[in-house]
């Protein structure tokens, strides 16, 4: 594949990667085996998948200042959980051979694909209840643990941690306010992610550019789209997509 036709099927991939995100929250899903057609080892890959995402959390944000407003102090509370658990995950990453991860990226993709469909049966109830506090403590640590899976892998991720925060958020009845919240907290994450992996691990940047362009592109694009399109035959279209990744990835990797 020449450098012309390379940077326009990241550009494209890019752009899926932007309107999984809006209809999903799962831009993993098409990032990361674009970066594998370009012949970008796995680890790598996925390392390099996290330079591109950063411009959807912060593309996202911007276009989300008015749902954000008067919810800064409780996103950053929830983002150090994030964080936290980000660190760890990349950890996990750097020091387990690169053999482990690909065993485990068929599980992840198979998880991402259950949870775009699943997700999309949740609808948020208005509510006033208070959370307990033992149950409060529960969310927390999951949110740890989702910011440790985001840290490792990523996709489906975002999914999660925005079911958590439709329980944590005080705007819990309000579904833009914790979309836009999840994409902060996300980002966060992803920007630790980052950060670690610039230092301590390869990241194909001139890769990571178009990728990142097609994201911001994508992630303009998705609201239009959705807006026409009913959510659910898109949901179904990619969890089939999510299906038949995983069935490739399990085997290339246990075959």
């Amino acid at each position: 594949m020449n450098i012309i036709l390379t940077i326009l099927f990241l550009l494209v991939g890019g752009i899926a990667a932007g309107l999984f995100a809006t209809v999903a929250s799962i831009a993993s899903l098409a990032s990361y085996p674009v970066l594998l057609a370009v012949g970008i080892p796995p680890v790598y890959a996925n390392v390099t998948n996290d330079a591109a995402l950063i411009w959807t959390g912060i593309s996202s944000t911007i276009s989300a200042t008015k749902e954000l407003k008067g919810h800064w102090k409780e996103v950053f509370f929830y983002s150090i959980f994030t964080i936290i658990g980000s660190i760890g995950g990349c950890i996990l990453l750097l020091i387990y051979p690169p053999k482990v991860f690909e065993k485990l990226v068929p599980w992840f993709v198979l998880f991402s694909g259950i949870m775009v469909i699943v997700s999309g049966r949740y609808k948020i109830e208005p509510t006033n209840d208070k959370t307990p506090k033992w149950l409060m403590i529960i969310y927390i640590i999951a949110m740890l643990i989702m910011g440790a899976y985001t840290g490792y892998f990523g996709a489906a991720g975002g999914v999660l941690i925005l079911v958590l925060l439709s329980y944590l958020s005080k705007a819990r009845n309000n579904f833009a306010v914790i979309k836009a919240e999840e994409n902060v907290v996300s980002g966060f994450a992803n920007l630790v992610a980052l950060i670690i992996f610039a230092f301590t691990s390869k990241i194909y940047w001139l890769q990571s550019i178009p990728l990142a362009i097609g994201m911001f592109i994508g992630g303009y694009l998705g609201p239009k789209i959705v807006r026409k399109v009913p959510e659910k035959p898109i949901r179904i279209f990619i969890a089939i997509l999510a299906f038949v990744q995983a069935a490739y990835f399990f085997w290339e990797a246990y075959l």
